[in-house]
């Protein structure tokens, strides 16, 4: 680790974040940042919720965890997300300036105090703006990365939100989306794509996201892992199941994710007497869920386009199936178009029907396929040289004479 006098320091402005050690929710921007602290001091500015620390030292990052409203109102983050959350309950609309607000103040005042010398900000809006504003009101020429993960950009859409998104591109150093249809969709908006990178989120492959030999895997277990969210498309997978049942009458599902849209697909489930197939499990922890992959006979993913245009940006969880060995049919999205995986026409109950009994006819052909289609994954997803080449974008951005 380089010496802490010598490391530049880093900030990174998030709104997805993990509450506390073990949160079920996504985790990838801290698993990134953990992997930056040998290179650079890292503190994360990021929402406060319910029950979690104001301040913490977390795997070696700072985290400072700033107040935007009283704490049983602080919500407008997790279970579900920011978008999905103000979709459903429009009060949360009042919770947005004081959301932005604060993290632009905070972020003000650490800019200041802490001397430093490199921003990266997950997603666009609203962090990307915030970064803008921030290094405008500090007057210190401090560059910054913007990443996009999907939401911010495709579900964020209006003349007002396009303008934003340009604004911010311009100023940034560099922009990184974590897939190639994404960069596609930033020209559309007129965004210089010489400044654009496609730089995925990772996976650990090495040491968590692994095959276990010893480990029974299930000939009829299909397993669902996100929020439960319009744009994760469990609705499609639940209609499917009566037809998927009436071939494989020992099929289960089990149902790893919470969102606002468990109560509607419960009753989905309960209309369709499917009770005794289907499980809800709850949001399970990083730590839980290899041991899920590798027992289930095939993980499903069957992602959609939201109503309001939102879709994956990546699809993290199909890769983290994917490193456990586990079949993998995911939903036929743009961003799955870049990765190595068998995909279903995204809605289509009949086709996703069809296609999981393939894959539980022959398991023995689904699980080679699987094998062949982790190693393809490894070198370009694995958290080691993803970190890396966010380290070398960092580094160059930061150097001196860097110009946003």
């Amino acid at each position: 680790m380089t010496p802490e006098r010598e490391r530049p320091t880093l900030l990174v402005l998030a709104s997805t974040y993990p509450r506390w050690a073990g949160d079920p929710e996504p985790a990838f921007v801290h698993e990134l940042s953990r992997r930056l602290v040998g290179r650079f001091r890292v503190i994360v500015l990021g929402p406060h919720a319910p029950d979690a620390a104001e301040r913490e030292l977390l795997d070696g990052v700072e985290v400072i965890r700033y107040r935007y409203a009283p704490s049983r109102w602080e919500r407008l983050v997790n279970d579900g997300g920011i978008v999905v959350n103000l979709r459903r309950r429009r009060w949360m609309l009042a919770l947005v300036p004081g959301f932005v607000l604060a993290q632009l103040w905070t972020a003000l005042r650490v800019i200041r105090r802490e001397r430093v010398d490199v921003i990266h900000a997950h997603w666009l809006l609203p962090q990307g703006l915030i970064a803008a504003l921030a290094v405008k009101g500090t007057g210190r020429r401090v560059p910054f990365l913007v990443t996009s993960h999907g939401a911010d950009l495709f579900a964020l859409k209006g003349r007002a939100f396009d303008a934003i998104k340009r604004y911010v591109a311009r100023r940034a150093a560099a922009v990184a989306v974590v897939s190639a249809p994404m960069k596609a969709a930033l020209a559309d908006l007129g965004i210089d794509q010489r400044h654009v990178l496609v730089r995925s989120m990772g996976v650990d492959f090495r040491d968590r996201f692994t095959p276990d030999p010893q480990t029974p895997r299930s000939a009829s277990q299909l397993l669902f892992v996100g929020r439960l969210v319009e744009k994760k498309g469990l609705a499609t997978l639940i209609a499917a199941l009566p037809a998927i049942v009436e071939r494989h009458p020992e099929v289960e599902l089990l149902v790893a994710g919470s969102g606002p849209e468990e109560v509607a697909l419960r009753d989905q489930v309960r209309a369709l007497g499917l009770d005794a197939r289907v499980r809800f499990l709850g949001a399970l922890s990083q730590q839980a869920l290899p041991a899920l992959y590798r027992q289930a006979a095939l993980f499903v993913a069957p992602f959609v386009t939201a109503a309001n245009g939102d879709q994956e940006g990546l699809g993290l969880v199909v890769l983290e199936a994917l490193g456990c060995g586990c079949p993998v049919l995911a939903g036929d999205v743009p961003a799955l178009r870049d990765l190595p995986v068998t995909r279903v026409a995204s809605g289509d109950r009949e086709a996703w029907a069809s296609a999981v009994v393939a894959v539980l006819d022959d398991s023995a052909q689904s699980r080679r396929i699987a094998a062949e289609q982790r190693e393809a994954c490894i070198a370009r997803f694995d958290w080691v040289s993803v970190a890396e080449a966010y380290t070398q974008m960092l580094d160059r951005i930061a150097a001196p004479g860097s110009e946003p």
